[in-house]
C-alpha cells in the first residue's frame, strides 16, 4: 500500500484548496482536493506532512492535527493509506504549485466542487467528529463503489 498525507488547511471559515490542473497524467486531473504527497524512505507522517505542505503551498504549519486514515483504493492505481490532517496554524506566503491552483474556499462551497464523492463523506467527518476516524472508499474509474466509515 502507498503511503501519503493529506492536509487541509483552515482561515477565516475556508479550507486551502488545490485545483489539480497542471500534471498530464494524475489520478487527481480536475478534482478539487487538500495539499500533502507521498512518503520518502523512513518518513514519520508527521515529516511527510510538513515537507509537502511546505513544497506545495510554501507554508510552515505552526500546528496542526490527525484526524484520521483514508483508504483509497480504485482501478487506476495501487491501493493508499492516506494520513488525513487539518491545520489552523502556519507561517509564510502562499506561492505557485506546480500541481495546480490553490484557492482558499469556503466550507459551505467546498461540496460544490468537482470532489471525489467519497470526499463529501470525509468533509462530513471532519466537520461532525473530533475523534480520529477511518474511512475506507472503493472506486472504479471516477464511480465510488463501496463506502465504510469507522
Amino acid at each position: 500500500m502507498q503511503q501519503t498525507t493529506l492536509c487541509y488547511i483552515e482561515k477565516d471559515d475556508c479550507y486551502l484548496m488545490l485545483h489539480r490542473v497542471k500534471k498530464k497524467k494524475d489520478v487527481n486531473k480536475d478534482k478539487w482536493i487538500g495539499v500533502g504527497g507521498k512518503f520518502l524512505p523512513g518518513e514519520a507522517p508527521e515529516e511527510c506532512l510538513l515537507r509537502e505542505v511546505k513544497e506545495e503551498t510554501g507554508l510552515d504549519l505552526l500546528s496542526y492535527q490527525f484526524r484520521g486514515i483514508l483508504t483509497f483504493c480504485c482501478d487506476v492505481q495501487e491501493p493508499e493509506y492516506i494520513f488525513l490532517y487539518t491545520a489552523s496554524q502556519f507561517s509564510g506566503e502562499i506561492r505557485d504549485c506546480n500541481e495546480g491552483t490553490l484557492e482558499w474556499v469556503k466550507k459551505t462551497a467546498v461540496l460544490d466542487l468537482n470532489l471525489w464523492e467519497g470526499d463529501k463523506t470525509m468533509f462530513r467527518l471532519l466537520e461532525e467528529r473530533t475523534d480520529v476516524f477511518s474511512l475506507k472508499l472503493v472506486y472504479q474509474g471516477d464511480q465510488l463503489i463501496e463506502i465504510k466509515e469507522y
